[in-house]
């Protein structure tokens, strides 16, 4: 996909992606917001005919999506979203393959897939619905859970220390990494436009909400009061500042990142930490991402890593090609009924 609205003669609209089918989340679910921010920025990525978008999902609240969306779609089972999203990409290249799952669908029994899904750069668009809950079922502790989460099937409170979604796809190799908020709306869908034009693997984790089971989780995150304290964006070539008055920042001390007060005099944002997310070694984005599990330190919002290698349906596309052009076309009745037998006694 890319942003090419001129040369869309279809001139598509929000309208054009809402299908004909009752939303039914619950009232004030943070999936609302998603799914009105994707239909409103789907129209400026189309360049082809919306018939060829797909969306692909396992099971849980998120995976509802494909319903919602007047495209083509496909509801998994669970934990197989990206299985599924990888087989649609490979045996029908032109299509766009977008997927939408919970942090439980694509981080427990889907969790396998994922990171082969990142490794392979397979030219699919992967949307993390992170309430850190399992929704659907009703509340018990996900992958995501925080340490000392009391729920359902951890009444004494998890044990369990969580998978951090960025760094889990960082280290999986995925060439297109970030991170946004359900209740900001005009950054959900500056990510939207950046997945979409991205050639390969590209994940976002997207902080929800959910008001049944888990409300408030990232509301330090949202919050008029805390948000500017609490929040970092992410912007290419520039120092990482935030604070209500932007006099905070954060610079290296060696390997390690430190918080920094500008309006101590002491330090100047030529000191601080400058974002590169086209680098080609993963070490800042690592960074950032282990940031995220430390209280200490603002979340990080943005691209985090985009980096180019070539997809895993293009390198099959080609190979495939090649052959062909080497030894001709196949003859799947010759190959079936052939001399090539086995005998099992």
């Amino acid at each position: 996909m890319a942003n090419n609205t001129e040369s869309n003669a279809k001139n598509y609209t929000a309208k054009d992606f809402t299908s004909d089918q009752d939303v039914r989340w619950c009232p004030g679910c943070g999936d609302y917001s998603i799914l009105a921010q994707v239909q409103r920025t789907l129209p400026e990525l189309i360049e082809k005919e919306k018939e060829k978008v797909v969306w692909v999902s396992g099971i849980g609240c998120s995976s509802r999506f494909p319903y919602y969306m007047d495209t083509y779609g496909f509801h998994g089972i669970h934990g197989r979203a990206t299985a599924i999203a990888t087989g649609v990409k490979v045996a029908n290249p032109d299509l766009d393959v977008w997927v939408a799952t919970g942090d439980g669908d694509l981080l427990s029994i889907g969790g396998n897939h994922f990171i082969h899904t990142c490794r392979r750069n397979v030219d699919i668009k992967i949307l993390l619905f992170n309430n850190r809950i399992y929704g659907l079922t009703k509340g018990q502790y996900s992958p995501t859970s925080e340490k000392g989460k009391v729920t359902k099937t951890t009444p004494f409170g998890s044990v369990d220390w969580p998978f951090n979604p960025i760094s889990l796809a960082i280290g999986s190799e995925a060439t297109f990494i970030a991170r946004t908020i359900d209740r900001t709306p005009k950054h959900l869908q500056q990510m939207i436009k950046r997945l979409g034009g991205h050639k390969g693997v590209a994940f976002l984790e997207i902080y929800q909400n959910c008001n049944i089971f888990n409300d408030g989780a990232f509301f330090s995150l949202t919050e008029k009061e805390t948000k500017d304290d609490t929040v970092l964006i992410l912007e290419h070539d520039k120092p990482m500042v935030f604070g209500k008055d932007g006099n905070m920042g954060i610079k290296l001390d060696g390997p390690k990142p430190m918080i920094v007060d500008l309006s101590s005099g002491a330090y100047s944002k030529d000191d601080l930490l400058v974002h590169d997310e086209f680098s080609e070694e993963p070490v800042l984005a690592m960074i950032l991402a282990h940031i995220t599990d430390d209280p200490k330190f603002p979340t990080p919002i943005g691209v985090f890593r985009q980096v180019k290698r070539e997809s895993y349906d293009n390198g099959v596309e080609e190979q495939i090609k090649t052959v062909i052009e080497k030894r001709g076309e196949g003859d799947l009745e010759k190959t079936l009924f052939g001399a090539n037998t086995w005998e099992v006694n």
